[in-house]
């Protein structure tokens, strides 16, 4: 044969692989079918629908959900866009809580209502059925954010999910906060559990994908075939780098909590703090379903410093050394933001008596990141003028 023929023909895949302990990464959009009937009768005849890779790291965090189908898609975002999309049509109504995630509200209020959903969203602090109340005839998904974004509201999910259950209403929940190990969703009659395995599954802030996950089989099919429909698809080099995360994420999620209920514990008794939302903090808002329903927590929490003007505020970031300024969370870094911009959008305003901020415990000592707070506080006081 030609050389051309022979460089295109020679070093294919071998039939077999050494097994190894991470899956294999197989880079490929086509698939090689055994024969010609294969082609139409096999499911697997693309290599968009995901090789051993995206296969393993499913089966894993199946695994993690109490699931027994997840989906893979490209960001957090697109995983609740995705699994939105794939579950609701024109002429459907959702109640989505006020504490969501703001650009999955910007996708609630552009796209969603573009295509003639209706939206509604609901105070996160409303009881099981205050909430339950607001379902009407037409009237099909919940989506339910807990801890909420930013400011940690907790829903009494279970009596929620049960609720909406007996009324044929599904529910969709963002578990991003506990990444299925505090709080598994689907165990609490959730019909869709959702993440940004961006966040701690991942643990290195450096790949983007999000999941969702089901115990129901008729859920299973409508996310798969959204997914089909709309071209999404993951990378082996990805799944395998958020799989390799996965396998560290118990350990690593002790580490967040405990630290994080450290650095908390600490702020609620400093002078510059009116108070702190962290869940897991006896005396904070929501401990009490936090109590009853989380086996653990994170390092994401919400901090109300006492009032003084914008620079100020400012002020108290600049003056941190440990903690990155930025968006996101869930890696191995400590993170510091404001959050007051954020909160214009919300139809329910919280009025919390100063401004609030969000930080996120990394890895670090927390006896390190104290001291770098308590530097920051004193600057903040210094700036206020007191």
């Amino acid at each position: 044969m030609d050389p051309s023929t022979r460089l295109i023909h020679a070093g294919q895949a071998t039939e077999t692989l050494a097994r190894t302990v991470g899956p294999a990464i197989q880079r490929g959009s086509t698939v090689l079918l055994p024969n010609s009937r294969a082609l139409y009768e096999e499911d697997l005849g693309y290599g968009r629908a995901g090789l051993s890779a995206q296969f393993t790291l499913k089966s894993a965090l199946a695994e993690l959900e109490d699931a027994t189908r997840v989906e893979l898609y490209p960001s957090g975002l697109a995983a609740l866009s995705g699994a939105m999309l794939a579950l609701l049509k024109a002429g459907d109504s959702v109640l989505v809580t006020d504490g969501i995630y703001k650009p999955t509200r910007a996708f609630c209020q552009k796209t969603l209502a573009r295509y003639g959903v209706r939206i509604e969203f609901y105070d996160p602090r409303l009881s099981a059925s205050e909430v339950t109340a607001l379902i009407r005839p037409d009237t099909r998904l919940i989506v339910l954010e807990s801890p909420s974004s930013l400011t940690f509201e907790v829903q009494d999910v279970p009596a929620i999910a049960a609720a909406a259950s007996a009324r044929g209403v599904l529910t969709l929940m963002d578990n991003t906060w506990s990444a299925a190990l505090g709080f598994k969703p689907l165990s609490h009659g959730v019909d869709v559990s959702v993440q940004a395995l961006t966040k701690y599954a991942c643990g290195h802030s450096d790949v983007f994908m999000g999941s969702a996950a089901t115990a129901d089989s008729e859920i299973a099919d409508q996310l798969d075939a959204g997914i089909h429909d709309l071209g999404w698809a993951v990378s082996g080099a990805e799944a395998y780098d958020i799989l390799r995360g996965l396998r560290t994420l118990p350990v690593r999620m002790a580490r967040h909590d405990a630290s994080g209920r450290a650095v908390a514990g600490w702020l609620a008794r400093q002078p510059q703090v009116l108070q702190v939302l962290h869940p897991a903090l006896p005396g904070a808002p929501g401990h009490e379903l936090w109590a009853r329903d989380y086996t653990g927590a994170s390092g994401l929490f919400g901090l109300v410093l006492k009032p003084a003007p914008e620079q100020a505020e400012h002020t108290f970031l600049d003056s941190l050394k440990l903690f990155g300024l930025g968006f996101s969370w869930g890696g191995f870094e400590s993170l510091a933001l404001r959050c007051d911009p954020q909160l214009f959008v919300r139809q329910f305003p919280r009025r919390l008596g100063g401004p609030l901020f969000r930080l996120h415990i990394g890895l670090e000592d927390p006896a390190d990141l104290i001291a770098d707070l308590a530097i920051g506080l004193k600057a903040y006081d210094t700036a206020a003028g007191r």
